[in-house]
């Protein structure tokens, strides 16, 4: 099937997805536009401190900012974040102590958390090396085992982890009705026990995030979806303010907490990032509708479904080989502004079990609110594309993929 054909069709066929998509992105700008007025945002914000970053005016505004849009009593917004999972795991370490348990309700946990808790690795100082103990329910189906959850927390269930995002797994990714229900249920069970979120991937796909409906505490990422695509690292952490300044004190250290941390001049491109972050996100979801209905249309399994809503800005495709992986990211990569000239090949990455092969011609290194598209070499060979600056730029690389798919697969069959 003609690749430029099927995505006119698939344009005609979303047009009314689309317009839905901007009408939220529209209700998420003017609450970031409505916290901006009312925390009186002006260029002097922009300015950074050096050294200890005691004082910074722009960065505790910024903080402030964040804790509205997200629901949540406090927020800390910080460069020295790594990645998304450094920002989980000082949430984790600042709430666990020796003896609690760690209970994850949405099956297995990504990838780069599984030495974080100790499920792999030796002598890195895990939670499990801290007297953590974890468990986690498995999923029926792909879906939360709801049965299982009405009975699911201990006396020493200290927290209950609950990942926004299906990751590296096939699932239907969480709604924030979903979420709330799981809360719900465990507020029922203990109303002490944390919930925590993974909020990476989720956020501003809807109109309420997890602290808005009732959970303790969440993080993410600042190069993927409120980094608005120009951050250029980072993370946060949201949620109840004893439970925030707790993993800010794993950040920096007890006694320093929220209060340190300079900004390296950042601020401007963190408050920028966050107002362009809506329509990014918007960008992104309609990469992914595109996306879900070509392939489909190609008998390729995907998930989220041709016009499902969305819960995340991740597509997931069933390629079924490797090769196809390969050949898929290969496409993405050469239709990247950002090294398209080099050719993904399989590799071993930190924090991740299986090889990967990665597309990510980014101007953000490792950026997944930019374009990219990645897949674990392993059973079932499914490739994970997400964010989008533009979704015409997504349509583009798409065409080249579909083509570079049907090339490994003459008969057209699934494989």
């Amino acid at each position: 099937m003609d690749g430029s054909i099927l995505l006119k069709e698939a344009e005609q066929a979303l047009c009314e997805i689309f317009s839905g998509i901007d009408s939220q992105v529209k209700k998420n700008l003017h609450k970031v536009l409505t916290a901006y007025r009312n925390h009186r945002v002006g260029v002097h914000h922009f300015a950074s401190v050096s050294g200890y970053g005691h004082d910074d005016l722009g960065r505790e505004v910024l903080d402030r900012v964040f804790a509205e849009i997200m629901g949540a009593e406090a927020a800390i917004v910080r460069v020295q974040f790594v990645s998304g999972t450094h920002a989980i795991a000082s949430a984790l370490y600042g709430v666990l102590r020796p003896g609690d348990e760690m209970l994850c309700v949405a099956g297995a946990p990504y990838d780069t958390l599984e030495e974080v808790i100790g499920l792999r690795g030796e002598n890195q100082g895990s939670l499990k090396d801290f007297g953590v103990s974890y468990r986690q329910l498995e999923l029926t189906e792909g879906l939360i085992d709801w049965h299982t959850l009405r009975t699911a927390i201990r006396p020493n269930t200290k927290l209950v982890s609950i990942q926004r995002s299906c990751g590296y797994s096939w699932r239907p990714s969480l709604s924030i009705v979903e979420i709330e229900k799981i809360i719900a249920i465990v507020k029922e069970q203990n109303p002490n026990t944390v919930c925590f979120v993974d909020n990476c991937y989720g956020e501003f796909v809807e109109d309420r995030e997890p602290t808005a409906v009732g959970a303790d505490l969440i993080a993410g990422s600042l190069i993927k979806n409120l980094g608005g695509t120009i951050v250029t690292t980072g993370g946060y952490v949201a949620g109840r303010a004893d439970l925030v300044e707790m993993a800010a004190c794993r950040l920096t250290a007890p006694g320093i907490g929220s209060s340190g941390g300079a900004t390296f001049d950042q601020n401007r491109l963190l408050f920028q990032g966050l107002f362009l972050a809506p329509q990014m996100v918007g960008e992104a979801m309609k990469g992914n509708h595109l996306t879900a209905y070509v392939f489909d249309k190609l008998g390729y399994p995907v998930n989220p479904a041709p016009f499902a809503p969305r819960r995340d800005v991740i597509q997931a495709i069933k390629l079924g080989s490797p090769e196809k992986i390969i050949a898929f990211c290969r496409s993405i990569q050469q239709n990247s502004p950002i090294g398209s000239y080099l050719d993904p090949v399989p590799s071993g990455m930190p924090g991740y079990e299986s090889e990967l092969v990665m597309a990510g011609g980014t101007f953000i290194d490792g950026s997944t609110s930019e374009f990219s598209a990645d897949g674990p070499l392993r059973e079932p060979y499914v490739v994970f594309c997400q964010g989008g600056t533009h979704w015409t730029h997504v349509a583009i690389a798409l065409e080249a993929a579909i083509d570079a798919i049907q090339q490994k697969t003459p008969d057209r069959s699934q494989g």
